[in-house]
């Protein structure tokens, strides 16, 4: 271990290995009371989510993907004293705690063997589950709190790292109630023997950047959208850090106008080809793009341009080829709210894609694109696709 390869340079080269997390107790965490802050927009049948989650998994087996999962990696650093040290220390670290809880629940969690451990820190710790628990914080809090949040969007692992390259961008969470998925990320990269050597490119503690902004066009070429999730300062930071390390020549800076089916880039736009994208209609022809370049060791800035113009022209090809989410306008909202958008390439015109988005799958495979569909009536309540739950470790160069 620790000497495997871990390169990603575009969205469509052939896809070798991959992470996820199956989804599990966290999903059980949710409830009318918390699910908006927990960013669910309905409950989930966490039974049927699991088995469409393994049907997931098993489609990109079949297809000689390595799949790699977030809890077993977990489990596995938490063997180690330095790296349970560092992920109690940053549960304990919360400051709505008081120093009496701090204490109790830092005993509870050191007690815990790696695999209990490991379940804690991603399903939460209720408050009737901590029971040597007392002090004024412990009495004053609702019986139906949780003390440790639990992480239903760790599901998502595309949010809280992106390779680019062989550099990983440990990503900075907007939301509150997904910060710690970061920590629990760069646990894993710093301490696991599988990625022993491998240099972050971005660190959580950075400004606020979330892996579905990011789409790697072509190979030095980095789009990276910016509205509810990865700020302005995240962008130009991302920029600066990728350049300096010699991991891309062009990023293109683009801004999303926030609406209620928009959080990232990718819920919009996503490659199925190394010239071809599919689109949400309503902002192929309004979407602008900020190309920033590297000159004389700063950052350079040109006027905004027609995203696709941007991107082709970074890109050195002619035009990239547009496919549209559903046919007319309201079938084509109805399908990028369900993801219709966010399609997972694992090679060149080779596509995973929800089942349920009948016509955008209809256009795709109208243009020469092969989807294979998956289930997602549970997987997606959290409003996210293919792409969303899976971050490439591992792709080959595009042809």
């Amino acid at each position: 271990m620790g000497d495997e390869q871990h390169s990603v340079t575009s969205e469509v080269g052939r896809l070798r290995t991959v992470l996820l997390h199956r989804p599990g107790a966290e999903l059980k965490r949710l409830t009318p009371r918390n699910s908006d802050y927990l960013l669910f927009d309905a409950i989930p049948w966490v039974d049927r989510a699991q088995e469409e989650h393994d049907a997931f998994a098993e489609l990109l087996r079949a297809h000689d993907v390595e799949v790699l999962y977030v809890t077993e990696l977990l489990q596995d650093v938490l063997e180690y004293g330095a790296a349970r040290d560092q992920a109690i220390a940053e549960v304990v670290a919360d400051a709505r705690w008081g120093e009496r809880l701090r204490a109790i629940v830092r005993e509870y969690l050191t007690g815990l063997d790696p695999e209990d451990l490991a379940h804690t820190l991603i399903a939460g710790l209720a408050h009737e589950e901590l029971r040597a628990g007392h002090g004024l914080v412990y009495r004053l809090m609702d019986r139906l709190d949780f003390i440790i949040d639990p992480l239903p969007g760790l599901l998502f692992t595309r949010d809280n790292s992106a390779w680019i390259g062989d550099r990983v961008a440990l990503t900075s969470l907007a939301m509150p109630a997904r910060r710690r998925e970061s920590a629990l990320t760069k646990l894993l990269y710093a301490h696991h023997p599988r990625f022993a050597g491998v240099r972050p490119v971005y660190d959580p503690s950075l400004e606020h950047v979330e892996g579905g902004d990011v789409l790697l066009l072509s190979p030095g070429v980095l789009a990276v959208g910016t509205g509810e999730r990865t700020t302005p300062a995240g962008v130009e930071r991302l920029a600066r850090q990728v350049f300096e390390a010699g991991l891309a020549h062009v990023v293109l800076a683009v801004p999303i106008a926030q609406e209620r089916a928009t959080m990232h880039l990718d819920t919009i736009c996503t490659m199925v080809d190394v010239d071809t994208v599919v689109m949400y209609p309503p902002v192929a022809d309004s979407l602008t793009a900020y190309p920033v370049t590297w000159r004389d060791g700063d950052l350079h800035v040109a006027e905004p341009r027609p995203f696709l113009q941007a991107a082709a022209e970074a890109m050195a090809v002619d035009r990239l080829k547009v496919i549209d989410t559903g046919l007319d306008p309201v079938t084509a909202e109805r399908e990028q709210w369900d993801d219709g958008n966010n399609t997972l390439a694992i090679a060149p015109r080779l596509a995973i894609a929800y089942e349920r988005n009948t016509e955008t799958n209809h256009h795709l495979e109208k243009a020469g694109i092969e989807i294979l569909p998956i289930s997602g009536s549970e997987l997606g309540s959290g409003r996210g696709g293919p792409r969303c739950m899976s971050c490439p470790i591992l792709r080959d160069p595009p042809p």
